[in-house]
């Protein structure tokens, strides 16, 4: 694959953030880039955070990853859930460390929630007493969602900032939130909007990767039948004994998902291979329009004719 060259914009960045759907390209031009940044990798990758998910994440192989110095791969074991708020203190140290080095910091991945957070907030540091938790639990198991709907139209009489109050778990956590802070849910969101980042201090550049629907459909199917030929089947048992079931976001992945409702007997091998590219695909659809959406992109690249 050829690589997009590299801007010299870049060159007065200390963080860059490379990003684009899955398939697009990602490791081949970070490992280009990096070498000619002298940089080092954090992965923006949720998946990659998990230890024994290789085939199925693309993950970068341990020669790619002796090439560069990689970061943000193999934090955690399967069974346990990596959050957004431990995401941003790890990333934040690796920054830290990979600039006092006097090298820059190269972020690559397709987790849109994660990358948002190189360059606007995405949690805060509110903490719900345990006795606000409780009380709203038991408001909500004793008289229903129109009880929390209730409280927060009296909490919040300036209008509920487009809350989806049908969703329970969303208006428990938006009640809570109320209760603890005394504020409503628009002085909320403006609170949180206006908070810094952990790395507004930095130099930023966001970079994105584009190729043809069709091309990108293309390079999918041909990722899925490797991964299969490379023992994804094999590697989701091994998984499922090391307790990905127990962890929601591991084991309801692309790839992870499929192969195992097909141990289950519920997938034939040819509907397996099926159903991952066509969920990758609809993936893929989905983070295009997050692209679009959610981050200001500072150069897009298409790869299609390189």
């Amino acid at each position: 694959m050829k690589i997009p060259d590299l801007p010299e914009a870049l060159l007065e960045s200390e963080i860059i953030v490379l990003t684009g759907a899955t398939a697009v390209g990602k490791t081949e031009t970070a490992l280009s880039w990096a070498k000619a940044l002298d940089a080092e990798i954090l992965s923006c990758d949720s998946l990659l955070f998990y230890r024994g998910m290789d085939i199925g994440t693309a993950k970068p192989s341990m020669e790619e990853q002796a090439v560069v110095p990689h970061y943000g791969i193999d934090l955690v074991s399967v069974d346990e859930q990596y959050s957004i708020y431990e995401y941003l203190k790890y990333s934040k140290q690796v920054a830290e460390d990979i600039l006092s080095r006097g090298k820059r910091v190269l972020v690559t991945g397709g987790s849109g929630f994660y990358l948002k957070c190189f360059f606007k907030p995405v949690v805060d540091e509110i903490v719900i007493p345990d006795a606000i938790q409780e009380q709203v639990g038991q408001i909500y198991e004793t008289d229903g969602l129109s009880a929390l709907k209730e409280m927060l139209v009296v909490l919040n009489p300036n209008g509920l900032n487009g809350l989806d109050c049908e969703n329970p778990r969303r208006a428990v956590k938006a009640l809570e939130r109320c209760l603890a802070t005394n504020k409503s849910i628009i002085e909320l969101r403006e609170d949180f909007d206006n908070q810094p980042t952990p790395f507004d201090v930095y130099n930023r550049t966001a970079c994105l990767l584009q190729r043809d629907r069709g091309l990108l459909r293309d390079r999918v199917a041909k990722r899925t039948c490797a991964m299969l030929i490379s023992g994804l089947i094999n590697e989701v048992e091994q998984l499922l004994e090391k307790g990905i079931e127990r962890n929601l976001s591991a084991k309801n992945a692309i790839g992870y998902r499929e192969t195992i409702s097909f141990l289950a007997g519920e997938l034939s091998r040819p509907e397996l291979e099926e159903k991952i590219n066509t969920n990758t695909s609809r993936l893929v659809k989905k983070q295009e329009t997050w692209f679009r959406h959610q981050l200001d992109f500072d150069h897009v690249f298409s790869l299609d004719s390189l």
